[in-house]
């Protein structure tokens, strides 16, 4: 028979709250609480204090039913705080904000001081929160102020110094990374930009890959391949597009390899243009390994933007770079399979072969 101990242990090791425990995993922290009944205290699930013996642990849905239990709050995790990646993500928020109204991207220094973080830390936070760094979503925002600008009646000249350029010469020197082209072509539908594109067939039908001289920058699947050819021509009004030769055709086979076996890896210089929010969501997708999951929820949380979760949705259905860019890798809170603009069995599909060993 098994002693008290022991019985007490193995509840405590057969809950599902206990491993989060035993990795010290934030991902868990203000879902649940754990107290020792040897200490008397009790802490967040990341807590860097030992791992306390099972049959001494219990747990808590909320810091007051800890407390209510005699409970006192651990001095090290400070589990009545918020987490310390909460206080990072609202600091990042709190820099992106202000880095979207500041007439010039603000220098690191100037942001390590207004967050109360040394250069290098802010830096690594920085981009943990947004999958950025600074100097990179300063980029972003600028690029989008002037995507933005360029659309709007006005002069190009206009739209370069509103969106935070201090003269023409240096944000042309910067057009191409910008915009992808110069303002005049884009403001023009891409006139004057050349796209090569190919369209051959896979086992989840056609499909589409076209790039521009920075990368690909469209993979599009369906049914039809005049519709996907139609679907280009919309992005991209006025580009010239051209028919791959004979070396595109070997990079379009490296997608469609990717395509039938997603665990080789895709390896493409791609030519990725959005805003800045959906900048680092697609970069957020991108870190999602092959063979896993992520909701939106928690690619919204990746960000540190855990309310902007339709937005992530949205973001996700503006991604013209399907595999490259695994949108079909987000899936509900629940795990069931969400809309997918290539459609749900293709998503299921890919889903199934990554799972695949």
């Amino acid at each position: 028979m098994k002693t008290k101990v022991e019985a007490l242990a193995a509840v405590t090791q057969g809950d599902p709250r206990w491993p989060s425990v035993v990795a010290r995993d934030a991902g868990a922290d203000g879902r649940f609480f754990y107290s020792v009944k040897t200490t008397g205290v009790y802490c967040r699930p990341s807590c860097g204090a030992r791992t306390p013996r099972p049959e001494n642990v219990g747990f808590h849905a909320t810091t007051a039913d800890a407390e209510q239990a005699g409970f006192r709050a651990c001095k090290r995790c400070k589990p009545g705080q918020p987490s310390l990646a909460s206080r990072h993500a609202d600091q990042v928020a709190e820099l992106c904000r202000f880095i979207q109204g500041a007439d010039q991207p603000p220098s690191l220094e100037e942001l390590s001081e207004r967050a109360g973080l040394s250069p290098h830390h802010l830096h690594r936070v920085f981009k943990a929160v947004t999958g950025l760094t600074p100097k990179a979503y300063a980029a972003a925002h600028r690029a989008e102020r002037i995507r933005t600008g360029l659309t709007r009646r006005g002069s190009v000249t206009e739209a370069i110094y509103d969106a935070g350029f201090n003269s023409s010469g240096r944000f042309y020197e910067t057009s191409s990374q910008v915009l992808g082209m110069t303002p005049t072509n884009f403001r023009a539908g891409g006139a004057n930009t050349e796209i090569r594109f190919a369209v051959a067939e896979c086992t989840l039908g056609p499909i589409l890959v076209a790039a521009s001289d920075r990368g690909v920058c469209a993979i599009l699947m369906g049914e039809d391949p005049d519709a996907l050819a139609k679907d280009l021509q919309d992005r991209f009004p006025q580009a010239t597009l051209v028919g791959g030769d004979t070396r595109f055709e070997q990079l379009v086979a490296k997608v469609v390899g990717f395509v039938e076996a997603p665990r080789v890896g895709l390896d493409l210089p791609l030519d990725v243009r959005g805003t800045a929010f959906q900048q680092r969501v697609w970069q957020a997708l991108r870190e999602i390994p092959a063979g896993t999951t992520a909701s939106y929820t928690d690619i919204a949380e990746r960000i540190g933007s855990p309310k902007s979760v339709r937005a992530v949705a949205q973001a996700c259905g503006a991604n013209a770079i399907a595999v490259a860019i695994p949108c079909h890798r987000v899936v509900r809170n629940d795990g069931a399979l969400s809309g997918y603009r290539w459609g749900v069995e293709r998503k299921r599909a890919l889903l199934d072969r990554e799972a695949d060993r």
